[in-house]
């Protein structure tokens, strides 16, 4: 099998400190997360979409989200990161390449988010083109250890795996 036939892997992490604006909603998976801070950042800070699409690059050897999308460019500002993610996966579709899975972890020590599961993968498994069944998201805590353990902010990681697309 040629590398370029060859399924492929990819890893994204993101990190984001809770910001100060009282107007800004907690946005993860696409989802908005009532009553709980936002994450600061130059687009929505949904730490989930970006480490998602870290990963999809990665996988595709198409650089990261920072060259993508970079902070220093005024149209990606206040940007819904899950629009960001569909440009991903269209990059993507011209190597063509499609999603085999996703599985993300969130580690968070607030606000719970279990109760918001189902509507990340639903999110998630629409911009991604592919089954929900196939679209993990899993949620954990530092057990109070560190930045996240303090609650000073929120972490994602991200793995998929890529599959070529005949055409």
């Amino acid at each position: 099998m040629s590398a370029a036939a060859a399924p492929r892997i990819g890893s994204g992490i993101d990190v984001h400190p809770f910001g100060t604006d009282p107007g800004r909603p907690l946005v993860l998976g696409g989802v908005v997360v009532p009553g709980a801070p936002g994450l600061a950042g130059h687009s929505d800070a949904d730490v989930v979409a970006h480490a998602c699409a870290d990963a999809l690059l990665g996988a595709g050897a198409l650089g990261d989200l920072g060259t993508r999308f970079g902070v220093d460019r005024p149209d990606t500002a206040g940007a819904d990161s899950m629009h960001l993610l569909a440009a991903v996966v269209a990059d993507l579709r011209l190597e063509r390449l499609a999603v085999g899975n996703l599985d993300v972890t969130v580690i968070a020590q607030r606000p719970r988010l279990a109760p918001y599961r189902e509507m990340m993968r639903e999110r998630l498994s629409g911009v991604l083109d592919v089954e929900r069944t196939a679209v993990s998201v899993k949620f954990t805590t530092t057990d109070r250890l560190g930045t996240i353990g303090r609650g000073e902010g929120i972490a994602a990681w991200a793995c998929c795996l890529l599959l070529p697309v005949q055409r």
